[in-house]
């Protein structure tokens, strides 16, 4: 297995199955209030700079109130598709276009999403079902008729394949490139196929795509930024090369990509052949949070297309000002070329409306999040957190429910069916039948290690906070059907409940949560509402219901 030497600090934090396990196992160590309190410091800081930011420009409301980047006036505000969307990989393929982002723990993943304006984006389907570790930054190509993503998970980088964009795809093939993460597919001008990988490094492939035909090797050293700046940390990664008239360019990240507001970055260089020398673009960083007023932090990691007009821009993620929680969303900036054959971000803070791409096709928008299960197709909406191989035979369709089947003793090793929000303030709500010793609930789920959620067996309610369940908190109440609601208005979470669907009560404990994110927990996660189902037994959701709040 070919290793690349370069291993940034990200790669060291990888947060797989096995990290996971390991922060559990840690527990007996560092108290989980202490952690709480961490989080909680992490939130003061975030609403006090969120309390001086400008504000973004308002977003038009789509399906179920989500936002919706397309103003029906000729113009569209970020982000372009909201939530936990980081790192993406943008394919024009004809008048159409097509991206994905890291998926991280969350199975099925690498869901695919189509545009024909880069402004409204629906899904497609999602590419992977195989669990093989947590997804990080991948590639999505086309060569020869074919298409590729590239996928660095599990501590190597896989590729899978398909003849048409709604698959069917491959299963995941091990390129054996150990500890290399963020892949760039490159075709020289010999023909050859390259992928690059951070660090910067590269490595041919074969004429398939479908494995490595040589030694990884130095390919860039990339430009740096003052050493007076506030990152996280250097780590160059995210490579994307494309080519334009006589030169191939290179994107990519630098500053790390969480941390400070001011961390992330885009910044670019060129050469005339694919093999270098590389030179660094002047107008670096192309693009950088300067303050942490601004409206997005750490901007970076970006990928650049061709709009339908023939012009041109920039894909890249950033999280909102005061809501990490979110995770990183999608972002869409105008990029102009200047003589000399460079090019300049034009888009500024992204505070305001900016004017769509020229030439494109308005398509519908978004994604429902609600589901009445009468569908016995897996929702698209839906995926579990860090699964087994065999997760899906936990699951069956019957009678307008989805039955889910107990795993683990607790919320936090139930591997929860969850969903991507891309609303500061939403409610979601469910309706559950709890059979023999099973727990069923909502949650609002982080990670293993950070989560908060409202559980009911037949017998008994049970609280979960600080990533844990609050046992002194436990009731009696005979429950086998519950409705579940909860709550997030300004990042403050609260769960209602009811036996009837009419008398709903308000549990006792409302919850902050705009410490439950990647500076806290780690892992480069957002904050999903879910379904939980654990302990010996099955769970009958019925009438899953989202709607964003005003």
């Amino acid at each position: 297995m070919e290793r690349c030497d370069a291993q940034p600090e990200r790669q060291r934090r990888r947060q797989g199955p096995g990290a996971h396990r390991a922060a559990a196992a840690q527990g007996g160590q560092v108290k989980r209030r202490e952690l709480f309190k961490a989080a909680l410091a992490g939130a003061a800081g975030t609403q006090l700079n969120g309390a001086l930011a400008a504000p973004i420009a308002r977003a038009g409301r789509g399906i179920e109130g989500q936002r919706k980047a397309d103003l029906g006036n000729g113009t569209y505000v970020n982000p372009i598709i909201g939530g936990d969307h980081a790192d993406p990989t943008v394919l024009k393929d004809g008048d159409d276009y097509y991206m994905t982002f890291s998926s991280f723990m969350s199975y099925p993943g690498v869901v695919i999403w189509h545009s024909r304006d880069l402004v409204n984006w629906t899904p497609l389907t999602a590419a992977l079902s195989k669990p093989i570790g947590s997804v990080w930054a991948m590639d999505l190509v086309k060569h020869q008729g074919r298409y590729y993503i590239y996928i660095p998970a599990g501590g190597t980088i896989h590729v899978i394949h398909a003849e048409q964009m709604r698959g069917p795809w491959s299963d995941p093939i091990d390129l054996k490139l150990a500890d290399c993460i963020d892949p760039g597919h490159a075709v020289g001008e010999d023909g050859k196929r390259y992928l690059f990988v951070n660090g910067v490094r590269r490595v041919a492939l074969s004429d398939d795509g479908l494995s490595i035909a040589g030694k990884l090797e130095h390919a860039y050293q990339p430009w740096r930024y003052p050493d007076d700046w506030v990152v996280e940390m250097f780590a160059p990664e995210g490579p994307k090369v494309f080519r334009r008239g006589p030169w191939f360019y290179m994107v990519l990240a630098v500053g790390g990509t969480s941390g400070p507001a001011t961390s992330h970055m885009v910044i670019a260089a060129r050469s005339r052949s694919i093999h270098g020398p590389w030179e660094n673009c002047p107008h670096n960083p192309i693009v950088h949070t300067a303050s942490a007023d601004e409206p997005w932090w750490s901007r970076g990691h970006a990928s650049v297309v061709e709009g339908p007009g023939g012009d041109w821009w920039m894909v890249y993620h950033g999280y909102e000002n005061g809501f990490r929680t979110l995770g990183r969303q999608a972002l869409l900036e105008p990029i102009e070329w200047t003589a000399d054959g460079w090019f300049r971000a034009k888009g500024g803070k992204l505070a305001k409306a900016l004017p769509k791409p020229r030439g494109g096709t308005a398509g519908p928008s978004g994604l429902a999040l609600s589901d009445d299960f009468s569908s016995t197709r897996f929702g698209v909406q839906w995926s579990f957190f860090a699964p087994e191989p065999d997760e899906m035979r936990r699951v069956r369709y019957e009678d307008n429910s989805l039955v889910i089947r107990g795993k683990g003793n607790s919320l936090g090793d139930s591997s929860p069916l969850t969903c991507i929000t891309g609303d500061r303030d939403y409610e979601a709500s469910v309706v559950l039948e709890m059979s023999d010793d099973a727990q069923g609930g909502l949650t609002l789920f982080y990670s293993q290690r950070g989560y908060c959620g409202v559980g009911f067996s037949r017998k008994k309610m049970f609280t979960y906070q600080y990533g844990e369940e609050q046992s002194w908190m436990r009731e009696d109440i005979n429950a086998e059907r519950v409705h579940i609601r909860v709550t997030n208005r300004s990042q403050v979470v609260t769960f209602h409940y009811s036996l009837d669907g009419e008398r709903w009560i308000k549990h006792s404990w409302q919850v902050d949560v705009s410490g439950f994110h990647h500076n806290t927990f780690g892992g480069f996660l957002s904050l999903k509402p879910g379904i939980f189902s654990t302990g010996k037994g099955e769970v009958r959701a019925r009438n899953f219901r989202y709607r964003a709040l005003a």
